[in-house]
């Protein structure tokens, strides 16, 4: 027996790293945590001391904004 886990596709995930994020938006890794170390983010999740991404409220976040 293999135990082959399938990865899936970033536009499927509901939480992505911050690479995956910068990957994602196009936005750099250092700008995505400086946003994400605003008390107010929206789309930061804490697990632990790792911070993950919520990739919907990511989308939105950028949605909404015009400069970055």
């Amino acid at each position: 027996m293999t135990n082959k886990i399938k990865e899936v596709p970033i536009h499927l995930k509901v939480t992505l790293t911050i690479k995956e994020a910068a990957a994602y938006s196009n936005i750099g890794i250092n700008k995505i945590e400086s946003i994400m170390k605003a008390p107010n983010c929206s789309f930061v999740l804490y697990v632990g001391t790792k911070k993950l991404v919520k990739r919907k409220e990511f989308e939105q976040f950028i949605s909404y904004k015009l400069t970055i």
